[in-house]
């Protein structure tokens, strides 16, 4: 291990969250280092327009805004890299242990993962087309640019509940898709979606999958292409005489089907993880909130968070994190102080 591979800060993730602790990080003089991991800028790189983040009146494009952040950090001295990280480790009596998919590794004094969740997709024909340009997995963030058009969502739970409920404020109306004639969702968002649809502002199409997304990045989403069975699951049921493909206009469609937090590569780093992966932070009051189970490892932005998940929150668990960071490393600064004097007196 050579000293080049040791750095005081490394944080895994250059979205909003990663840049936001690296921004932070390298204005405190702890030489942060960033590996942008598998989706470098994150989910907002998929955003064509970002128009509820804080200081932009006129909206800014996610792509323009994630590397506005990555010049500043650059800025203030982060050093930017392209890896993915594979896993995490202390090592005994040590540093964290930070080894690469590529094989490189790096040691680091304290380790920030800041490497979002992937939202489920559904891996049909015009998705990968047309995700931004009309295909969205995030309501909040686009519903407003389809104004007055039918929207789709699809799935069944909370978070498909929550954004048709919101979608409503803009379409003329929203239309959910769901595999089941169940829902996954809360009784209370079943219940506010059930009084939309009385109010005529929402239309459930249960028991029904999308097959195919039309449209064209120029023009956005034309139309879906349903299909439609009885008993459910329907895309398994293509044989099914019972099975129905159908056509359906729609201006958007948002798939809330859920996320997968990136949290793989921290299998052996001892920090703890709920059902879904999410990292568990400490939480509660004061300083600290950001700090894991594991000293000198801290968390931010969607790899924490699986309620808000949105471009202001992601940042401002990253300039937390790296606060909290800065206070674990001053700690570590000093514990080291009289090591070092007790030596130097030994050798004289």
């Amino acid at each position: 291990m050579t000293d080049a591979s040791h750095r005081r800060l490394v944080v895994a993730g250059s979205g909003i969250a990663g840049l936001s602790a690296a921004i932070y990080a390298a204005r405190a003089n702890n030489d942060p280092l960033v590996l942008e991991g598998r989706e470098p800028g994150g989910q907002l790189t998929l955003t064509t327009d970002v128009a509820n983040y804080p200081g932009f009146p006129e909206g800014i494009s996610g792509p323009e805004l994630v590397q506005n952040m990555r010049q500043q950090a650059e800025r203030f001295g982060t050093e930017i890299e392209h890896g993915v990280v594979e896993r995490v480790e202390r090592e005994e009596g040590g540093p964290f242990r930070v080894d690469l998919t590529n094989g490189d590794v790096y040691t680091a004094d304290a380790f920030i993962a800041a490497s979002g969740a992937s939202a489920r997709t559904l891996g049909v024909p015009g998705e990968d087309l047309l995700m931004g340009y009309g295909v969205s997995t995030c309501a909040t963030c686009d519903g407003a640019f389809f104004r007055g058009e039918d929207m789709l969502v699809v799935g069944g739970g909370d978070a498909a509940m929550e954004e048709a409920n919101f979608l409503t404020k803009f379409a003329d109306t929203v239309y959910v898709a769901h595999r089941r004639e169940e829902f996954r969702a809360e009784d209370y968002w079943i219940d506010r979606t059930m009084e939309q649809v009385e109010e005529g502002n929402v239309e459930l199409l249960l028991n029904t999958e999308v097959r195919e997304i039309h449209g064209s990045r120029e023009e956005g989403v034309s139309h879906v292409t349903l299909v439609r069975n009885p008993e459910g699951h329907p895309a398994e049921k293509l044989d099914d005489p019972d099975t129905e493909q159908f056509d359906f206009d729609v201006g958007a469609v948002f798939l809330a089907i859920g996320h997968t937090p990136n949290t793989d590569y921290l299998t052996d780093a001892g920090v703890e993880l709920d059902d879904e992966g999410y990292l568990l932070t400490k939480g509660g009051r004061g300083g600290g909130q950001t700090a894991t189970a594991v000293p000198g490892i801290f968390g931010a932005g969607d790899v924490v968070d699986f309620h808000y998940q949105q471009a202001a929150t992601a940042g401002g668990l990253g300039v937390m994190a790296a606060l909290d960071a800065d206070d674990y490393l001053d700690e570590l600064d000093r514990a080291e102080r009289p090591a070092e004097a007790a030596a130097a007196e030994s050798d004289d």
